[in-house]
């Protein structure tokens, strides 16, 4: 494939590689990386491009995995089914309902490669689950010289734990194991509730629901709380009047015109805020998981997210309801609060802690610096950790105070990948990779 220019879907981050492959086969792909390797060339794998860093972003090689899709085996009595590292969850889910099996969990977007996905830390919402590496029970990968590494809790161990969130600078992950379960139904209900009384029952909503998130609406005491628990209910979704009235008109089209609207007219954007706040779409139905969970995402915006501890929740999200009237941020898009369990994966914003996800978006275009900036001095003081797939600032010092095995993950990205071609500038940096840094921790 000739050299062309790239970007990502928020458009922030564009790239011309001077070879963008797909390869067919696991040989094709050794060629890639091994002609790569002789010119000293950097190696970086793109899904869907539903990052907003630049973890993808590369002069030299850029490879995509399309090809390398799809299912390889199912064992439906264990729920194990092994699948290609490049398949769409959409088209993955879809073909687990072929097969009368689910994911246990997913986010609201699964238009994304499972490695891409998994390797940013991608979560879903539910306190009984972690994000979508802890899916996944073995994993294969390429390292830098065409060797083929199979790791799980009992084989590599410790490049398991690592390569379950790896932001792609461990090797390029071929395909995984993943746990799934029977194919369940959900019963999903929205409605909306005051702040004061959302957080009075914010434990009760937590742990007695499957899956509990909420929406909060700036200048508004509204939130927007979305449940769901498992039913034997019938099927019972007006999909496509719910799909065309909620999803499309209220949810991008017409929300997609006033943010337009509120790009230009400053003072429209507390307006903005309430009306949505007002216009809060309250309902249920009742359908298979995978048509539940995700939603389409038309508006298009920039995105920050950050892990806190679950115990800091409340207070972090009263101080920045509280800075949006004092800051009075042309702002308008809802924050998003999901809550998740704690892992042992090295680089996951949940390592050892139980969480609370806190994520704000702002309309592609518009200026979003000065509010991201105030919203992670809050995360900062609550022990926060950014989402690997979206916007942060903080240095690699910072990240590296923040992750008690920052230093082994180093370690075993040294020892599979000792020339570090697949290190673009981005993760240089952010990886400390050009300063000598003493070693706290052995790798075990």
């Amino acid at each position: 494939m000739k050299a062309q220019t790239w970007q990502n879907w928020g458009g922030n981050v564009k790239a011309r590689p001077s070879k963008f492959k797909k390869p067919k086969t696991i040989e094709k792909l050794r060629s890639h990386l091994s002609k790569a390797a002789k010119k000293g060339q950097v190696a970086r794998v793109v899904g869907s491009g539903h990052s907003w860093t630049r973890l993808c972003k590369t002069d030299d090689l850029l490879l995509s995995l399309d090809n390398l899709a799809g299912i390889e085996s199912i064992n439906k009595e264990s729920g194990i089914v092994s699948v290609y590292a490049g398949t769409k969850l959409k088209d993955f889910n879809a073909a687990l309902f072929e097969n009368g099996l689910a994911m246990e969990n997913l986010g609201d977007i699964d238009v994304q490669s499972l490695a891409g996905a998994i390797s940013t830390g991608t979560h879903g919402t539910g306190i009984s689950f972690g994000n979508l590496g802890t899916q996944v029970t073995e994993l294969t990968l390429m390292k830098a010289d065409g060797e083929i590494l199979v790791c799980s809790e009992t084989e590599n161990h410790d490049i398991f734990k690592a390569a379950q969130v790896s932001l792609g600078a461990l090797g390029v992950i071929l395909k995984y194991k993943v746990k799934c379960l029977p194919a369940y139904k959900l019963h999903f209900i929205e409605k909306k509730e005051s702040v004061e009384d959302c957080l009075d029952n914010l434990y009760e909503h937590i742990y007695s629901n499957r899956n509990f998130e909420f929406y909060w609406f700036p200048y508004t005491d509204v939130t927007q709380l979305k449940i769901s628990n498992t039913t034997e209910q019938e099927v019972k979704d007006n999909s496509m009047v719910n799909y065309v009235v909620n999803d499309v008109l209220l949810e991008n089209v017409l929300f997609g015109g006033m943010a337009r609207m509120a790009k230009y007219v400053s003072m429209a954007n507390k307006a903005v805020a309430k009306i949505s706040g007002a216009a809060v779409s309250e309902g249920e139905k009742v359908n298979w998981s995978h048509k539940v969970y995700a939603t389409p995402r038309w508006v298009k915006f920039n995105e920050m997210e950050y892990n806190i501890p679950l115990a800091n929740f409340k207070e972090a999200f009263l101080e920045i309801k509280s800075v949006f009237e004092d800051k009075q941020f042309k702002v308008h898009f809802p924050t998003e609060n999901r809550f998740v369990k704690g892992d042992d994966i090295y680089l996951s914003p949940a390592y050892q802690r139980d969480s609370a996800y806190i994520a704000a978006h702002v309309f592609k275009g518009k200026e979003y610096r000065s509010y991201f900036d105030t919203l992670s001095a809050i995360f900062k003081n609550h022990q926060g950790r950014p989402h690997w797939g979206k916007m942060h600032f903080l240095s690699g010092e910072e990240l590296r105070e923040l992750y008690p095995k920052w230093d082994d993950f180093q370690q075993i990205r040294t020892m599979l990948d000792p020339q570090g071609m697949f290190l673009n500038p981005y993760l240089r940096k952010l990886f400390l990779v050009d300063k000598k840094v003493k070693t706290q921790v052995p790798v075990s």
